[in-house]
């Protein structure tokens, strides 16, 4: 019965892991996160990537593993950004950082912010403008990404 036991929590254990069902923590200090993030970003001169959501969201973790397997997406994340995930839960729903950041719930969840490298929100980001089908396009998911990097929003670019 022992081995059953310790079978079925290996077994549970190992498929939790596997389909990254708790990629967000309701006990994280959001805040301390954030400031963290700011201060990474600042001395890598990247934005911040936060996207908000809960483990109890599909489509938060279907985006989440979207940014990992895409190869292509999640280069460019590595390249220009400081990712950031801020749980929103019945456990915790992070009002002080969402009202910071004008109410981003609004567009549902996951939704996407840009922050740049001092924590100052630059786009919100309704992450159903980037689905395709049953999941994420990801010519949508690299152009919306390539449109926020600190490169692109250089003003000499646009200068005469």
């Amino acid at each position: 019965m022992r081995k059953i036991f310790v079978f079925v929590f290996v077994l549970t254990f190992s498929l939790s892991m596997t389909f990254g069902q708790n990629i967000y923590n309701p006990a994280a200090n959001a805040s301390e996160e954030l400031a963290a993030a700011v201060r990474r970003a600042s001395s890598e001169n990247k934005h911040i990537l936060v996207q908000v959501g809960g483990n109890w969201c599909s489509w938060c973790l279907k985006l989440h593993k979207f940014f990992k397997s895409e190869l292509s997406v999640d280069s460019i994340i590595q390249q220009n950004y400081v990712f950031l995930l801020i749980n929103y839960s019945k456990e915790n729903k992070n009002l002080d950082i969402l009202e910071k950041f004008e109410f981003p719930q609004r567009f549902g969840f996951p939704v996407l912010l840009i922050l740049d490298k001092t924590g100052k929100r630059l786009h919100t980001q309704d992450t159903s403008l980037l689905e395709e089908n049953e999941g994420y396009s990801v010519k949508k998911v690299k152009d919306f990404l390539k449109q926020w990097t600190a490169a692109a929003l250089k003003p000499e670019l646009y200068k005469k």
